[in-house]
């Protein structure tokens, strides 16, 4: 049990070793059906290994990150120093600096990728809680999230990272979201189909 908060947190994740942490706010601030639909959200997650799929794809997306920056710090390097007469002798400073610049630009890049990926399993998730808990107590939950998320948190902000409130960022901001806005989380529960399975 975490301090009062009205979001639910999922400090730790495995499909064989599973943690999911509720606030009081949460208990306390939600009917026994929407906390159904809230862990039943949670549940999924665990049950289709979303976690571990995140780190691994940031894993993988990092790995090529890195590649890549080091492929056009040589290739620019190598476009530099062809222009003088002295001898190719390895990475000059031109390398370092093209590499750092383009592992900070594909660095966004690649968190806009992980984040898009994050929101597709938040989708996942709710279609999941549907379809343990119920379609209805599943959107009462989010919209009850939704009426609660102003009020403040009084997690660290590393733990209410882990919240599934949702923020409504606009513009490039929505690209560095994690989990969509509520409104188009509860919009797409009203007109998806009733879900068959939870795995995925």
């Amino acid at each position: 049990m975490t301090p009062p908060s009205p979001t639910p947190s999922r400090p730790a994740q495995a499909r064989n070793n599973a943690l999911v942490a509720v606030s009081t706010g949460l208990l306390h601030g939600m009917s026994t059906d929407e906390v159904e639909a809230v862990l039943a959200h949670e549940v999924s997650h665990v049950a289709n290994g979303d976690m571990v799929t995140l780190t691994l794809i940031q894993g993988v997306v990092n790995t090529f990150v890195i590649a890549i920056a080091k492929v056009v710090g040589y290739v620019v390097d190598r476009a530099l120093s062809s222009n003088s007469d002295e001898e190719y002798q390895g990475p000059g400073i031109a390398y370092y600096v093209t590499s750092i610049a383009a592992e900070l630009l594909l660095g966004i890049l690649a968190s806009a990728i992980v984040m898009w990926f994050s929101r597709q399993r938040e989708f996942r998730a709710d279609a999941g809680g549907a379809c343990l808990a119920g379609r209805g107590k599943m959107i009462a939950a989010l919209e009850r999230l939704r009426a609660m998320r102003d009020q403040p948190s009084h997690l660290p902000a590393e733990m209410a990272a882990f919240g599934i409130g949702g923020g409504d960022a606009q513009g490039l901001q929505r690209l560095f979201l994690s989990h969509p806005p509520l409104d188009e989380r509860i919009a797409a529960l009203r007109v998806a189909p009733t879900p068959t399975r939870v795995y995925s």
